[in-house]
């Protein structure tokens, strides 16, 4: 992997060939002016590549004279082996307070299922397996009963006892035995509890051990994602998402709540669901060229709201005080009984919850991740409109769930937008000059600000002075990118003709003090689940994110706004769509199976609304960081550092 050279800041990054210059900048959090997102329109990006060579960069917006002086367009200049690149712009300023540029980016470590890992510590052990039997034929002198001849064989040639024949099986058998000459797969369901028999739930003709097939399905509120999985050796056979239909019905569950209360609603939202499901299991079928009949096993994790609906049960009781759930346990059900399209013997497995608002998904994402079968103590967090936590190890577990609202998708912001080609991801500032470094998805021209952009760009702002711990905007700076219209206070990201939108692109006060709403909400939930376990934030070894949002926080930010509590980012993980992980993982081993009743049980639950500590901890939050800097030691030290500096 190539490694870069940024000077005069004697900064190194390592990036893969075919990067772009820019993109290596600000994982080494060096900034180069750049307002157009990456498209190469502004021509403000201009790099020395001093040694070494890039592919591109070459643009009209450089004279012939700069060419031949090694300028280029960072974001037009592709990495093609280690090079020394110089930050022209930079170049005149005094070395010594080169430091109060950004921190190279930093985000989670992937945490990923570990198949050998499980394999080591016997924890692979597939609910469903298939055994090949070549029985003998029946005969005048012996005849026994279909079933009979299959339960004896079973026993006979593999050892397995206890075993029960589902009736839709001793319906099969006359057929399927004889269409190989009893030569036959059977298909048996593993019990989760010991002592429980073993169900034979299919049978199939010849020998078909070496295709044995399940779907994991994480159901959330906005998209229904599905992997299919093998069961022989636990690999992935293929994965797809889809919106959730319910979408139409409302964005957020409480609306939908409404809706499954009229007339027809929950019947109606039920069918949406399955048929968004029914989508994916066909689109995962398809990428596999797999058969249905080979899916004997499928898993679903969901939030409280969209297990009900799916499950067609009522859900007007958990928006109303005191929010109790119809049940947090739910038994197997045949997957064809709910209406997706799968076989008979199929059973559906749905993961339990643990309150109104603690749902499948997020135990499922305790169970993913492993977190409790740990010693350390490790805080869980998944984070969208509203936020899990998770607090404990192997020995104690202790949950909430905390309102963020949408800032972190979006919503509330004045060009928020979800994760897509031209939404801001990424942010610098310039300490001297308050010009902007704007990078998009896609390397377009800006349309609005995704959730991590948001958090990375008021982070960047915070520490170069632009705002202050109230989130209001330095006026006193000498930049007309900060302007006040129609009373409201704002700074322009990107003017009008830099833009996708015909309008200038802005991040506004009241954007960032509906941010620090969210994000207070979501560490006030870390502090107070804390403090009502006796624990503290020097006391966490470990934090884990999950859900699309972590994989592309820079968590050094994320610290220095105090949505995350400041810890060694050494120390963080993510591990995805931990909903998806979880159900998969109960595909694939009934120990999980087994292991995830016992740990709803030991998750206590804490109403947030209803602890009194929880709103001090949010008045407290209200600020970047926070009221308490002690609890941010590293930041303070960079702050005093840049106040030294600039003095």
């Amino acid at each position: 992997m190539p490694t870069i050279k940024f000077l005069p800041h004697e900064r190194e990054t390592q990036a893969d060939d075919g990067e772009t210059l820019i993109r290596a900048a600000l994982e080494a959090g060096v900034h180069v002016n750049a307002s157009c997102g990456g498209e190469g329109v502004c021509g403000k990006c201009r790099v020395i590549v001093e040694s070494g060579s890039v592919e591109g960069g070459i643009s009209e917006k450089l004279s012939r004279e700069d060419r031949k002086k090694g300028y280029r367009l960072a974001c037009r200049s592709r990495v093609s082996g280690d090079l020394v690149v110089r930050i022209p712009i930079e170049s005149e300023i005094d070395a010594s307070v080169l430091n109060l540029q950004s921190l190279p980016r930093r985000t989670a470590r992937i945490q990923q299922m570990n198949l050998e890992e499980l394999k080591e510590q016997g924890l692979f052990n597939p609910p469903v397996e298939k055994k090949y039997l070549e029985l003998p034929q029946p005969t005048a002198q012996e005849n026994l009963a279909d079933a009979t001849r299959l339960v004896s064989y079973l026993k006979l040639k593999h050892g397995e006892h206890r075993l029960v024949v589902d009736l839709p099986v001793i319906r099969k058998l006359p057929q399927v035995f004889r269409q190989e000459a009893f030569k036959i797969t059977a298909i048996l369901a593993r019990p989760v509890q010991e002592g429980r028999k073993t169900r034979i739930i299919n049978v199939q003709a010849g020998d078909t051990t070496n295709r044995n097939f399940a779907i994991a399905v994480d159901v959330g509120t906005t998209t229904i994602y599905g992997e299919l999985v093998n069961l022989i050796d636990g690999s992935a056979v293929a994965q797809y998402g889809e919106f959730n239909g319910q979408i139409s019905y409302g964005e957020d569950v409480i609306s939908r709540m409404m809706f499954a209360e009229k007339p027809g609603g929950l019947e109606r939202l039920q069918e949406v669901v399955v048929e968004s499901i029914n989508k994916v299991i066909r689109k995962l079928l398809r990428r596999s060229r797999i058969d249905v009949d080979e899916i004997n096993n499928i898993t679903l994790a969901g939030n409280t709201t969209m297990t009900q609906l799916l499950l067609k049960v009522p859900s007007e009781f958990l928006r109303r005080s005191p929010y109790v759930p119809a049940s947090t346990l739910y038994p197997p059900v045949k997957a064809a009984e709910l209406g997706l399209e799968l076989s008979d013997h199929v059973d559906a497995l749905v993961y339990p919850a643990v309150s109104s608002y603690v749902g499948g998904d997020v135990v499922a994402g305790v169970m993913g991740s492993g977190m409790y079968r740990t010693d350390e103590l490790t805080l869980f967090m998944d984070i969208g409109t509203n936020a899990e936590i998770v607090i404990g190890n192997k020995d104690w577990l202790a949950c909430a769930a905390c309102s963020a609202g949408p800032a972190f998708e979006g919503g509330g912001i004045t060009f928020g937008m979800r994760a897509a080609k031209g939404a801001i991801e990424d942010f610098s500032i310039d300490p001297f000059t308050n010009e902007p470094m704007i990078l998009t998805i896609g390397n377009v021209r800006p349309k609005g600000i995704c959730g991590s952009g948001l958090i990375t760009m008021v982070a960047n702002m915070f520490e170069m002075g632009v705002i202050n711990h109230n989130g209001k905007f330095n006026r006193d700076l000498d930049t007309a990118r900060i302007r006040e219209t129609d009373g409201v206070v704002e700074y322009v990201l990107a003017f009008r003709e830099e833009t996708q939108i015909d309008r200038d692109l802005v991040l506004t006060e009241i954007d960032i003090e509906n941010l620090i709403r969210a994000k207070g909400a979501i560490y006030s939930g870390c502090m107070t689940l804390l403090s009502e376990v006796g624990m503290a934030i020097d006391d966490l070894q470990r934090i884990i994110l999950a859900g699309g949002f972590g994989s592309y926080v820079d968590l050094e930010k994320a610290m220095t706004i105090g949505l995350l509590p400041e810890i060694d980012p050494e120390r963080v993980t993510f591990v995805g769509n931990g909903s998806l992980m979880g159900a998969k993982m109960s595909a694939l081993t009934n120990r999980i199976r087994k292991d995830v009743v016992e740990v709803t049980r030991m998750m206590t639950n804490f109403e947030l609304s209803e602890t009194a500590s929880f709103m001090d901890n949010y008045v407290a939050a209200l600020f970047l960081p926070h009221t308490e800097m002690q609890h941010f030691p590293k930041l303070k030290a960079r702050l005093e550092t840049r106040r030294a500096a600039l003095q």
